[in-house]
């Protein structure tokens, strides 16, 4: 899909894309995510103003005709209703309208303070969808042990290496298959790590990391790569894709029985960050710092999950039925 939004977008949303892409800097998967999401709510307001067919469905509707006077007069009640059409008729959950409201929201705030095409956006007084706050699933501390010595077959060693870099920095999937060869400093002992928004970190190597990296490189193939930068290669000689780490994720973690039952790539985060907070007592900022967030308050679930475990504790303790006697009791 790439770049499709120049060949299907009214001139309004192409400007806003590239202002995204461009003055922002948002990462190309950023990008398109915006225009999928726009494309939806735009397809939508075809539909709903009479521009096509009312039984035409929403997947085949074009945008690039979507006049701009339509685009300019929506209202908050228009919002409003097509928040109702995603939840009756398309059934997204909560997480997918709060992405879809955020959409919006940055798009017409591009319309109003860049473009200066509104006086007031739309969506100023739109509270976004409560999702409901859930503690992030994780592995044990036995089960990631579990995981690592799971690892064998022919690709043991770039496979250990992915898992050991996953349970020990916190990387996303994006960012680890984006690691160059060159992003490695083994001197110092950090890796170089691009995140969302083409946001560049540090993060420190520990000896297991590097252990796993120097062990990879001695059998990483070096003739006839497609990519000679990608540090992860796979069995066609090309950099490692998404799907290819996520299956040989979700293998290792069905070899260990828990396949099925939510554990992921981005679930091996999780739990390097609970790990990290929960045994070295790693400072929050600190922890934000090394997953890349942009803020406090997404790093803070994990204070939240270590708060409940001690609450779990707490009751788990066998004086925790005891009550004192009454007097009639004692009598």
């Amino acid at each position: 899909m790439k770049n499709e939004w120049l060949d299907d977008a009214p001139a309004l949303l192409k400007e806003f894309l590239g202002y995204e892409g461009t003055v922002r800097g948002r990462s190309a998967k950023t990008v398109e995510e915006y225009y999928l999401d726009l494309r939806t709510f735009f397809r939508y307001l075809k539909r709903k103003h009479g521009l096509v067919a009312r039984d035409a469905e929403l997947s085949g509707i074009p945008i690039a005709d979507l006049p701009e006077e339509l685009i300019l007069s929506v209202t908050l009640t228009d919002i409003f209703e097509y928040m109702n059409y995603l939840m009756s008729e398309r059934e997204n959950q909560t997480s997918a309208r709060m992405r879809k409201t955020s959409s919006l929201r940055t798009f017409y705030k591009f319309v109003t303070n860049q473009k200066h095409l509104l006086e007031v956006s739309p969506l100023e007084q739109l509270e976004a969808p409560k999702q409901k706050k859930s503690l992030p699933k994780y592995l044990t501390l036995e089960q990631s042990i579990d995981l690592l010595n799971a690892v064998d077959g022919d690709y043991k060693e770039r496979d250990y290496c992915i898992l050991t870099l996953f349970l020990n920095c916190g990387m996303r999937l994006s960012e680890l298959v984006g690691i160059n060869v060159s992003d490695i400093k083994n001197n110092a002992g950090v890796i170089r790590i691009v995140g969302k928004g083409n946001k560049e970190r540090i993060v420190y190597l520990n000896d297991a990391c590097r252990d796993a990296i120097e062990r990879y490189l001695a059998v990483r193939p070096k003739d006839g790569l497609y990519d000679k930068n990608a540090l992860f290669i796979s069995r066609q000689k090309k950099r490692i894709s998404p799907k290819t780490v996520q299956y040989l994720v979700k293998k290792y973690l069905k070899d260990i029985d828990l396949g099925g039952v939510g554990y992921s790539v981005h679930k091996l985060r999780h739990t390097a960050a609970t790990l990290m907070y929960q045994y070295g007592n790693v400072d929050i900022r600190v922890l934000k710092d090394i997953l890349g967030h942009e803020n406090l308050g997404t790093t803070e679930i994990y204070t939240h999950l270590s708060s409940q475990q001690m609450e779990e504790a707490s009751k788990a303790n066998p004086l925790s039925k005891v009550r004192m006697r009454s007097e009639e009791k004692k009598e």
